[in-house]
């Protein structure tokens, strides 16, 4: 099992259901109405924020997402 499978475990199913709406937004490129920021000391990895949620992700030149981490915030959620 991988880092984001358990990830996912750990969640309710509403939170469940939130991160998959904000997957597919982001899949199709509809960010306009997320919450992303860029984290600060790397140009490719970013942030979506809906509530305590957080979606951390990579973005590479060729625009292919890659899923970092899904958690709720706490004080270690940056530390990549």
């Amino acid at each position: 099992m991988d880092k984001i499978e358990k990830a996912l475990r750990k969640l309710s199913e509403r939170e469940r259901g939130i991160i998959k709406e904000l997957l597919n937004d982001l899949a199709v490129g509809k960010t306009a109405n997320l919450d992303i920021k860029k984290l600060r000391g790397h140009d490719d990895i970013f942030r979506i924020r809906k509530s305590s949620l957080r979606i951390i992700y990579r973005k590479d030149p060729a625009g292919r997402i890659f899923l970092l981490a899904i958690e709720r915030r706490d004080e270690s959620t940056y530390k990549l």
